[in-house]
């Protein structure tokens, strides 16, 4: 979860497993807009079948998914 007022760059997840969000209300509409940023190429399927052969291993389940790619 982002400060108030910070919005999701790709370039601070780019590479890795995680996920930044924001949320905001806009005053006018009274409606809450929340934002999301992720790498796909790691928060996807790739990255959910690297944790579920974790799972499936015994391992820690965040093993190989923590650490920064070498390239994204």
């Amino acid at each position: 979860m982002l400060p108030p007022g910070e919005t999701p760059k790709l370039q601070s997840v780019k590479g890795s497993n995680y996920c930044d969000v924001s949320v905001t209300l806009d005053g006018r509409s009274g409606n809450l807009i929340a934002l999301s940023a992720i790498d796909n190429l790691v928060k996807g399927s790739g990255g959910q079948a690297v944790q579920c052969l974790n799972i499936m291993q015994g391992w820690a389940e965040t093993t190989g998914l923590s650490e920064m790619a070498l390239l994204p």
